[in-house]
């Protein structure tokens, strides 16, 4: 693009332009003339290096970006999308991982207004940045929620606890820390698990594999096969255990099993890392939703636990989570913590205040902490309602097939044992969204949307294979 001069005729009735400065005018426009001329011819000859061109990044120029593919949409956030852009008045979304209400609208508890009002009336709060590993308090009450007070990786200052970005980012800098500190990077999952996690994990710098987890036959947990996958995993790998409410498919271990799968674990000199997203959600207990992580922790060996507060509080966009590693001693602790330091400083720096804020109220104030547990409960308790009620309604209508499975399963997902096919035709005909794999959110159903749910999912059984 050249550049553009003015006409010296523009200025003739300008004061600037009067007879006594004509003579040097004329030379200028001269000059100037004579520089267009050469700028055009430059620009025209190819084998002029000097030529003036776009920059790359010029308005003018083509994107640096334009190789860019469009990416698909996230398997799971991308249910939500397809929803939003569909304009049926009988749309269902049973794809969100998020707390509904019997009237289908999201859910603040009264107990998080509440710790929300006294952090806004406390005057002497500022909004200063927290340490690297997050708020003091919030890390040792986290701490404490998962393992119990009289825990003695607790009690023995053998575990040490940073405040992360919710679940995912928790398991990230627990990945990321193993990647860089820790002897085997093989972290074996379970098949099938939430979709994020081989995400998560392989860019953090480890190597995923599978374990059996889920019977599709049965439509529960293919208990043997994972006890023969865990005990031909090499010495001293990782294993990823949900700590309570399986995601995707709600189907979780006895306590007999646990203890199994617990013995085998530490017989092989495996790592556990927990995945708790569900305390307190699943069951409505938080003391019960614990306990595959107590045992583990009790019985003086290590292991990595990642807690989020999403579910629990209802705190999904504030992004609350805890990393907790447990140690050997009190000094391995110590080290632990200062390595973590560094994989989360040039990650995030710091975690966000609010949110660890409102955790921290809650969990340290009797008053509080007992208001959550009875807003939790029910929370835990409407969600095995419409189990119940969605397993009696697909029996009355006959629907063809053994549903006892939606009232084993625990937590907010039933793995339905619908196909794809199945999926896409409830979505085509039936304007209800769910993952591919068949799961829905138990928390998205109400008594009103359950008959909707019930005629789409008999209409797939029957017609479609």
């Amino acid at each position: 693009m050249r550049p553009q001069f003015t006409s010296p005729d523009a200025h003739s009735s300008s004061p600037a332009f009067s007879s006594s400065s004509s003579s040097s005018s004329s030379s200028s426009d001269r000059r100037l003339n004579a520089l267009v001329r050469h700028l055009d011819s430059s620009a025209m000859d190819p084998n002029n290096n000097s030529s003036i061109s776009a920059s790359p990044t010029s308005a003018h120029a083509n994107s640096v970006f334009a190789h860019v593919v469009r990416a698909p949409e996230d398997p799971i956030l991308g249910v939500t999308v397809a929803y939003n852009k569909d304009p049926s008045p009988a749309k269902l979304n049973l794809g969100v991982g998020a707390y509904r209400t019997e009237e289908g609208k999201p859910l603040v508890l009264n107990v998080v207004r509440k710790a929300e009002q006294l952090l806004v009336n406390d005057r002497s709060r500022v909004k200063e940045y927290l340490p690297i590993v997050g708020l003091a308090d919030f890390n040792k009450l986290s701490a404490k929620l998962i393992l119990g007070a009289d825990s003695p990786p607790i009690q023995e200052n053998r575990i040490t606890t940073a405040q992360c970005l919710s679940g995912t980012g928790s398991l990230r800098v627990g990945g990321e820390f193993l990647a860089k500190h820790y002897h085997e990077r093989t972290i074996y999952i379970p098949q099938p698990t939430w979709g994020n996690h081989t995400k998560v994990f392989t860019l953090a710098g480890l190597s995923v594999k599978s374990y059996r987890y889920y019977d599709p036959a049965t439509r529960g947990l293919n208990f043997q096969g994972l006890l023969e996958d865990l005990r031909s995993a090499p010495a001293g790998a990782i294993v990823l255990l949900h700590a309570c409410a399986h995601n995707p498919t709600g189907v979780d271990p006895t306590l007999e099993q646990w203890e199994q799968i617990r013995q085998l674990v530490r017989s092989r000199g495996l790592l556990p890392f927990f995945d708790s997203a569900y305390q307190g959600f699943a069951s409505g207990s938080l003391d019960a939703d614990a306990e595959s992580v107590r045992r583990f922790a009790a019985d003086g060996g290590e292991c990595l636990i990642a807690q989020s507060y999403a579910k629990n509080m209802g705190l999904y966009g504030e992004r609350v989570g805890a990393l907790s590693i447990v140690c050997k001693t009190a000094d391995v602790a110590s080290k632990v913590e200062s390595q973590l330091k560094l994989v989360i400083r040039p990650m995030y720096s710091n975690p966000p205040i609010h949110g660890a804020s409102i955790v921290a109220t809650i969990l340290k104030d009797r008053d509080l902490f007992n208001e959550w547990t009875i807003e939790l409960k029910a929370m835990a308790d409407r969600i095995i309602s419409m189990r119940h009620q969605l397993f009696e309604s697909l029996r009355a209508k006959g629907t063809p097939g053994d549903w006892s499975h939606i009232i084993k399963q625990i937590g907010m997902f039933t793995f339905t044992g619908l196909n794809s096919e199945q999926v896409a035709f409830m979505t085509k005909e039936y304007h209800i969204y769910m993952t591919s794999d068949g799961r829905i959110s138990m928390a998205g159903l109400s008594s009103r949307t359950i008959p909707h749910l019930t005629e789409a999912i008999h209409a797939a059984v029957t017609r479609v294979a």
